[in-house]
C-alpha cells in the first residue's frame, strides 16, 4: 500500500501550554488535527469554567489563519471544585471533561486530588449530567514503585470509584500497560482508555539504556517491553475502547536537560507518521482510521470529521526538523528511532 486515506483524526489528549510555547507549538497540531482535548494543567490550573473561556481564547487567537481547529477545554479537578461551575460550562458546550490529577503524579499536577472522598460531589453531578471524567492513572504514594503505579492506581482508585459510581463515564489516559488494556477489555460499560504515540514505540530501554535520554522520559513513565506489546495490540485491534491521546507535552529543552528534568514528549509534528509506521508493521493499516478519527469521536459524542487526509509512503525517509524553535527557546521533536516513510500530503 502506498497511500491511504482516511477521516482527518483528533487528538483525544494534549498539552499547548501557553504563552509563547503555545504560539509556537499550536501549527504542529493544527496542521492535521481537527480537534484535540486540551489538559488544564496550566500554572495556575484551568480550574473554573471562565479559565477555561479564557484559555480557550488564547488558544484561538494563536492557531493560524486558514487552519480549522476546535480545541476541546477541560477543568482541572481539586478537591473544591464547584458542581454548579462544572454543569454550567457543560450546558454551555464550552466543557468536554473534567481531569483528574492524583496530586504530584506528573507537571504542575500539584493542586490535583488527594482524597478522592472530597470530589465526590462533582464526581456524582457530572454522571448525572454525562459529563466524562478523563484521569491520569498513577497512585504517588512513595512506598508504590513508579513502574507500579498505573497497576495500583486501577486496584486502589479507579476500580473502588467506578463501583461506587458505575454510572460515571471514565476515561483512562495515556495507558502504559497490560494491566490497564486488560482492565479496560474486561469492563462491560463506561471505561475506554486513549493510548499514546510514543508508548507505542518506546520502552524503558529509551530512556535509561546507553546513558541517561531525558527527551524519552514522560509520565506514566515507559515500561517493559510487554506493555507496549499490549498497546499495539490493543491499538491496532479496532476495539472502539482505545483511541489516540497522543499526550504531546511541549518543554523547551533547558527544562529537559537539567538535574531534574520535566516530564513530557512532544510528538505532535511526526504523530501520524509514527503511527502509520506502526500500524503498517502490525498488518493493520485498515485499523488507522478507527483508532486515530472514528473511535474518539463515538466515545464523546460527537461527530467523525468530514475532512479526509491522505498519507503516502515514500521511497525515501522523510526528514522531520530535530527542533521546533519557539519565543521561549528551543523544544526536541521525539525521535521514534527509525526512519519514518508514511507522509501526510499537503
Amino acid at each position: 500500500m502506498k497511500t491511504l486515506t482516511i477521516r482527518r483524526p483528533d487528538d483525544w489528549h494534549l498539552h499547548l501550554r501557553d504563552g509563547e510555547v503555545l504560539s509556537g507549538v499550536i501549527e504542529d497540531t493544527s496542521r492535521h488535527f481537527a480537534r484535540a482535548i486540551i489538559m488544564p494543567n496550566l500554572v495556575p490550573p484551568v480550574v473554573t469554567t471562565a479559565d477555561a473561556a479564557a484559555y480557550r481564547e488564547r488558544i484561538m487567537a494563536a492557531v493560524p489563519s486558514g487552519d480549522r481547529f476546535q480545541p476541546l477545554m477541560t477543568l482541572y479537578l481539586t478537591e473544591g471544585t464547584d458542581p454548579q461551575d462544572v454543569a454550567a460550562g457543560k450546558e454551555r458546550g464550552l466543557i468536554t471533561a473534567v481531569k483528574l490529577y492524583p496530586a504530584g503524579a506528573t507537571t504542575n499536577s500539584s493542586s490535583g486530588v488527594r482524597n478522592i472522598d472530597k470530589a465526590m460531589p462533582v464526581l456524582e453531578r457530572m454522571a448525572e449530567i454525562g459529563l466524562p471524567l478523563c484521569v491520569h492513572g498513577e497512585v504517588t504514594t512513595a512506598e508504590v514503585d513508579i513502574f507500579d503505579r498505573e497497576a495500583v492506581f486501577i486496584e486502589t482508585v479507579l476500580d473502588p470509584l467506578r463501583k461506587r459510581l458505575p454510572e460515571l463515564k471514565i476515561t483512562m489516559e495515556h495507558v502504559t500497560t497490560k494491566e490497564g488494556v486488560d482492565y479496560i477489555k474486561n469492563s462491560s460499560a463506561n471505561l475506554a482508555g486513549t493510548i499514546t504515540t510514543h508508548h507505542l514505540i518506546i520502552n524503558r530501554n529509551a530512556i535509561l539504556v546507553g546513558g541517561i535520554r531525558p527527551h524519552y522520559y514522560c509520565l506514566p513513565v515507559a515500561k517493559r517491553e510487554h506493555h507496549r506489546l499490549a498497546l499495539r495490540t490493543a491499538a491496532t485491534s479496532g476495539d472502539p475502547r482505545f483511541f489516540l491521546g497522543t499526550d504531546s507535552a511541549p518543554h523547551v529543552d533547558p527544562l529537559k536537560e537539567c538535574a531534574c528534568g520535566c516530564a513530557g514528549i512532544y510528538t505532535s509534528p511526526n504523530t501520524m507518521s509514527c503511527l502509520a509506521h506502526v500500524f503498517e508493521e502490525e498488518n493493520a493499516l485498515a485499523q488507522l482510521e478507527a483508532f486515530t478519527s472514528l473511535s474518539g469521536p463515538a466515545w464523546y459524542g460527537l461527530p467523525p470529521n468530514e475532512e479526509r487526509m491522505t498519507l503516502v509512503r515514500r521511497d525515501e525517509p522523510l526528514q522531520f526538523p530535530k527542533k521546533r524553535e519557539t519565543g521561549a527557546g528551543a523544544i526536541t521533536v521525539f525521535d521514534p528511532l527509525f526512519p519514518l516513510y508514511w507522509e501526510v500530503e499537503a
